[in-house]
């Protein structure tokens, strides 16, 4: 391993598997972790003289997992088997953050399961009365639930088709990777929502308040923000192919990246949004406000 700080790079073979990462992936997350007292400095870490390598015995199949956690803070989707396999390298190494949300989805894996999948208006006022609200990865398509009062709850990863919406307050709520095709989100609050890698294909956001969402890399095609609020909202490399954004408020969003073939932007306020190096060529700006939008490298 070569001294350089914290960005210094490590190479691990872990059962047989090659890895590299950095001293600063595997020591700041989890600093508690058997992993971070190792490269913490404190210790002296043996490595292969040949290859370079530092080996753990261990099996490496799941390790990718663990450095993403430790990178990026995410659990990935697996089956429950495989979580369990997870968890027990999880302990191993005594990241106890991903000992919790290792036990979180699972958790909330068992309560999806002994609630049925056709869930009522009625079933999620009732949930919500709870304390802690959470509906990761639940099947909700279909229900009707507008004018609710659902902000801050976790909807990350469930199927979410053709859910009513409209005038829900859903403040902070987290819509991480659902599947909210054809979902109606007319008039609702979605301020600092993350919708991030989600697909929202063809649902109808008019008149939303988005104000800082997190909407990036999500599937917007065919959406209609028709008067939409995405003041400073984060649209990177977001899809909106065929979108309608008639009339919405952009100012101070960042565009960078997104896909806006034929998207309608007509009279919409696009002042000190971040534009640069997006293609407008097919973008229906007419009468569209664009003062101060960095459009640098933009095509049009």
């Amino acid at each position: 391993m070569k001294e350089s700080g914290l960005s210094s790079i490590v190479r691990l073979d872990i059962g047989g598997k090659k890895f590299c990462t950095t001293v600063s992936t595997l020591t700041q997350r989890e600093p508690d972790s058997m992993l971070g007292a190792m490269f913490s400095g404190r210790h002296t870490v043996c490595e292969d003289p040949e290859k370079g390598y530092v080996f753990i015995d261990r099996d490496g199949k799941h390790f990718r997992h663990i450095l993403n956690w430790l990178r990026d803070g995410v659990v990935p989707s697996l089956a429950e088997s495989e979580y369990s396999e997870l968890l027990r390298e999880a302990e191993y190494f005594q990241l106890i953050g991903l000992i919790d949300e290792i036990n979180s989805v699972l958790n909330t894996r068992k309560e999806a399961d002994e609630i049925s999948t056709e869930l009522s208006r009625t079933d999620i006022i009732k949930c919500i009365q709870s304390e802690k609200v959470r509906f990761r990865g639940v099947n909700l398509s279909g229900v009707d639930l507008s004018k609710l009062d659902l902000s801050f709850v976790d909807f990350s990863f469930a199927c979410l088709k053709n859910v009513f919406f409209s005038r829900t307050n859903l403040q902070c709520a987290k819509f991480r990777d659902v599947d909210a095709e054809g979902s109606i989100f007319h008039n609702a609050t979605l301020r600092e929502c993350d919708f991030t890698g989600a697909n929202l294909r063809r649902a109808l956001l008019a008149g939303a308040n988005l104000q800082s969402a997190n909407l990036q890399d999500a599937c917007l095609i065919d959406c209609s923000f028709c008067g939409a609020d995405l003041r400073s909202a984060h649209l990177q490399t977001a899809d909106l192919t065929n979108a309608n954004l008639e009339g919405a408020n952009l100012e101070g969003a960042n565009l960078k990246g997104a896909k806006l073939t034929n998207a309608n932007l007509k009279g919409a306020n696009l002042q000190r949004a971040y534009l640069r190096h997006v293609n407008l060529r097919d973008t229906r700006l007419d009468g569209a406000n664009l003062d101060g939008a960095n459009l640098l490298g933009a095509t049009r």
